[in-house]
């Protein structure tokens, strides 16, 4: 292939799976949980309750089959976090990405599937903003059942706030990472990639870069 790569399978059939559920379960959860808070009319409060939870439930089972397989394939490694060529990666997207010219600095492989800045976003996003969405919400959910766990003395507005602060960090995340697919060259490249699981990489033995 050109400049060295070559066309090989990135992104395994479950990963695919796991990637297209959970963009689809988090839209209806962010539509039916900014419609349970007033912030349009489109459905009403009990249906947009109802899916919210059954998307949720659905959305945690789905992350415990996630879980697991990244760690019976060692994926998990993908997102260990690094700060070689961040500084490289963050200019490119903030300022060279706007000169057609520009190379894109990180050489990516199918053992170092992600950048410097995607690593530190996608652990951002499975560290902070999913705990936060998953306590906030099932403390919501059981809030009935408070008395009996020991926290009849909490309020539900902290936890109100949390839920909703998390959900709009998942939306400003989820606007991000649908900007960042079309920033490639051709735009459907990243698309392409997630539908079929092929892409043009370097080979895992090259340069990457990720300091091995």
């Amino acid at each position: 292939m050109a400049n060295g790569t070559i066309k090989t399978l990135v992104f395994t059939r479950f990963e695919r799976f796991w990637h297209w559920c959970q963009a689809l379960l988090i839209v209806g959860m962010m539509f039916t949980g900014f419609g349970i808070n007033g912030a349009h009319d489109l459905i009403a409060y009990e249906q947009a309750a109802f899916l919210h939870r059954m998307a949720a439930w659905t959305l945690m089972g789905l992350w415990v089959f996630a879980i697991f397989w990244m760690f019976t394939t060692g994926e998990w490694k993908q997102f260990i976090p690094t700060v070689h060529k961040l500084r490289e990666v963050v200019r490119y997207y903030s300022i060279d990405i706007f000169n057609p010219e520009a190379i894109h600095p990180y050489r990516k492989t199918r053992k170092f599937k992600h950048n410097p800045l995607q690593r530190l976003a996608y652990l951002a996003f499975m560290l902070v903003i999913m705990p936060a969405i998953w306590g906030s919400g099932l403390l919501y959910l059981f809030y009935n059942d408070w008395p009996a766990l020991g926290l009849q003395n909490w309020s539900l507005e902290p936890v109100a706030f949390v839920h909703v602060a998390a959900a709009f960090g998942m939306l400003l995340f989820f606007i991000g990472h649908v900007y960042m697919v079309f920033t490639a060259t051709p735009v459907t490249k990243y698309l392409h990639a997630m539908l079929t699981g092929y892409e043009e990489v370097y080979p895992d033995d090259s340069e990457t870069g990720v300091k091995k």
